[in-house]
């Protein structure tokens, strides 16, 4: 049924005209009320940043009264208010938020808004404009002080959260600068050095503590730290590669593909030659192999399964692919021939075919009789990575186990309570290992101030299934036409392969512009929450609906006025409204 604009009418009118032509409206006992609800963008973002809150700060500046600067620097707080890294986050993350952007159940592009793209964009103008974080409102100066291990993203996560609640935090880290996988596992032509350490340092001078170099149960016995801090928060990362475990791997010139990348990061690069092949499929591979190819070799990956079910991040593995390097699918390696010294000069693949799922829900690689050999002149197994636990044996579930934590991050199976977030407790994302070091951080303050441990609320989240349309009856929300921009999703922008070479740490992907950052904010569609267009104040017949006088307030209901007719919700563009 098509919504049909009518002119308002005076209060003592008894005509309740329907937006379809009918000359009566029904009645209810239904009346509205604003329920804000949670975008799923936001439920999907383990850190639970207020993407949705964020957007309309910038995409309502004008109606606000604000300058676009204002508006930029308003953005970044709400948006560091969970995660204190934008611009780290807005070039690496997978953005798990996309995933669930009710704007692909539109008709028009069916793409989710770019909000990875935007989230570099208000990251990047932060760092221009050197904007600090600051502490929450109720922050207080608490006697108890926290030891974090590690400087990765969750040991960050955590100390960004304890530090702007008031909380004295020390971070230690084993390596020469922090920042963890995020420096030394990721390369320069993806993340910038001088990205990571502006993000980094925006937290330590929140009163955050840095000790680099300093390795926990080698130079500082675990206990000691446990006597000095009154809480501890693990989050070693996994910087120790697997091997493959096959006869010959043990020659000068295998590197696991984690050894390879801190090697490489740490401005110690091997001597790779010119005929490299990676062996797996995963972000690190990936980031070895385009390395090498950056480096001046020919690099050819070789992976056990098809491409199909590779767990790399699809645009990794689509810049590989256009980069010129090569993919050995459905093969691995069974043996390295070595030379007199000790150098690996060529390795036995043995192929394979794909048969039932395994625990991981990928089909199993099975091998079958047929072999090949791969000339090499360095090699680099990129399987998988693990924590080193050198050390802080006393801290693992198990002898073949890594940590176990609870929903709270906090230990578990263990006989010494500590918290622990990011890959300490499985590999995962660097929004995962943040997010773990928010939780971590919220469930120390709990303990401290003897709250109860438990998540915040949240509100309910708006999916299109509970959502109504005017078209064909469908259950898509009521989306007014041209209220959203009908425009293509904007992509990032890439430099051409023939560029990228040139300078083997030039970053490949360039932050979008401004122009193209409100093309993007007019495809949000503010899911839950008020965009304040004024529909339902346009389309109720019965004055029940006030404008508030001042732009970024609520309207309001004269609930005496109403008859129940539910317009206003129908009209809704954000499904902000309840007829209750």
């Amino acid at each position: 049924m098509a919504i049909a604009r009518k002119e308002k009418k005076k209060l003592k009118t008894k005509s309740l005209g329907s937006g379809s032509g009918a000359s009566t409206r029904s009645m209810s006992d239904l009346r509205p009320d604003h329920v804000e609800k949670l975008a799923p963008c936001m439920s999907n973002c383990p850190q639970g940043t207020a993407v949705r809150d964020a957007f309309n700060i910038i995409r309502l500046y004008e109606k606000h009264g604000k300058t676009k600067e204002e508006a930029y620097t308003d953005a970044f707080y709400k948006w560091t208010e969970n995660n204190p890294m934008p611009a780290v986050l807005g070039r690496v993350c997978p953005h798990p938020c996309e995933i669930n952007c009710n704007r692909i159940h539109r008709t028009d592009s069916n793409e989710p808004v770019s909000i990875n793209q935007i989230e570099r964009f208000i990251g990047d103008w932060a760092l221009e404009q050197k904007l600090p974080l600051v502490k929450r409102d109720d922050a207080e100066e608490y006697s108890e002080k926290v030891a974090v291990i590690g400087s990765g993203p969750a040991g960050l996560g955590a100390a960004f959260h304890l530090a702007k609640r008031g909380y004295k935090v020390t971070i230690f880290e084993a390596l020469k600068n922090p920042g963890g996988m995020l420096r030394y596992g990721i390369p320069a032509y993806r993340l910038p050095r001088e990205v990571i350490s502006a993000e980094i340092q925006r937290i330590l001078d929140l009163g955050v503590e840095l000790k680099t170099e300093t390795i926990i149960g080698k130079d500082v016995p675990y206990d000691k730290l446990t006597e000095e801090f009154d809480a501890v928060f693990v989050g070693i990362g996994a910087h120790k590669g697997k091997m493959l475990r096959v006869p010959g791997e043990d020659a000068d010139n295998v590197l696991s593909g984690v050894e390879f990348l801190n090697q490489l990061n740490s401005g110690n690069p091997p001597e790779i030659g010119d005929k490299v092949v990676v062996v797996g499929g995963g972000d690190s591979a990936m980031d070895a192999a385009r390395s090498c190819l950056r480096m001046g070799a020919d690099v050819t990956v070789v992976y056990r399964r098809t491409r199909n079910e590779m767990p790399a991040i699809e645009e990794d593995i689509v810049g590989a692919e256009d980069e010129g390097i090569k993919f050995n699918f459905l093969c691995t390696p069974v043996e390295v021939f070595k030379d007199d010294d000790n150098k690996a000069t060529s390795i036995k693949c043995q192929k394979m075919e794909l048969g039932e799922p395994d625990d991981s829900g990928r089909r199993r690689p099975v091998p079958i009789d047929e072999f090949f050999d791969l000339d090499i002149t360095f090699l680099i197994p990129s399987i998988s990575q693990e924590p080193d636990f050198d050390g802080l044996e006393n801290l693992k579930a198990g002898p073949r186990e890594w940590v176990h934590a609870d929903e709270f991050m906090q230990s578990t199976d263990c006989d010494c309570f500590f918290l622990a977030g990011g890959d300490v407790l499985d590999l995962g994302l660097v929004t995962t290992a943040l997010g773990q070091g928010k939780r971590a951080a919220q469930t120390i303050h709990q303990r401290f101030r003897g709250l109860p441990i438990q998540f915040d609320s949240k509100p309910e989240v708006i999916e299109p299934k509970t959502w109504k349309s005017d078209v064909d009856g469908t259950e898509h929300h009521n989306l007014l036409p041209g209220y959203f921009a009908e425009t293509e999703r904007v992509e990032k922008h890439e430099l051409p392969v023939e560029d990228r070479f040139k300078d083997a740490e030039k970053e490949i992907v360039e932050t979008i512009t401004e122009d193209e950052v409100f093309a993007e904010l007019a495809r949000c569609l503010s899911c839950g929450k008020c965009v304040e267009c004024g529909q339902c104040w346009t389309y109720c017949q019965d004055a029940c609906v006030v404008k508030p006088l001042k732009p970024g307030e609520k309207y309001k209901f004269k609930l005496e006025n109403c008859k129940g007719c539910g317009k206003c919700e129908e009209v809704c563009p954000c499904g902000y409204i309840d007829m209750k």
